[in-house]
């Protein structure tokens, strides 16, 4: 996975149910192969999704490096899973989906989202705008 020349998956892409997780993927296959571009592995993305998972970003890039596939490496995550209900990885995704920048972050928030989607005052989330900066389109929202 060469994020030099393209984008990770979006985060809002699932994989068992999880959002982010097959970013994390992408992201720990360049990490691996030194390929990460202008990406961060083991984040402020990354990391409540592997504590959630209750590992850490180097078992995970480990793990990923070890199976190679998303198949493989969703049979690994599904054993973590395991202790996870459905209600718990619903709240996790949910969560994940509202992630908003904080007092730390707006800033460079505002200036990604003024630079990449004009006008935009409407995306609120980093998500949104992860997709926006690698040119996913997100939909505008609907006025009555």
């Amino acid at each position: 996975m060469d994020l030099r020349t393209s984008a990770p998956r979006s985060a809002k892409d699932k994989l068992l149910g999880l959002v982010s997780l097959k970013r994390a993927i992408d992201k720990a296959k360049a990490h691996n192969e030194g390929t990460l571009g202008e990406y961060d592995y083991d984040c402020p993305h990354d990391k409540p999704l592997f504590a959630f998972l209750g590992t850490n970003g180097d078992e995970f890039a480990a793990k990923v490096k070890e199976l190679g596939t998303d198949d493989a490496i969703a049979g690994w995550v599904g054993t973590l899973l395991a202790k996870k209900t459905p209600a718990e990885i619903a709240a996790f995704d949910d969560a994940r989906m509202k992630w908003h920048p904080d007092d730390h972050s707006i800033g460079y928030f505002n200036d990604l989202r003024d630079k990449v989607a004009p006008g935009r005052d409407d995306i609120v989330t980093w998500f949104d705008l992860l997709d926006l900066d690698e040119g996913r389109p997100v939909p505008e929202p609907t006025t009555l």
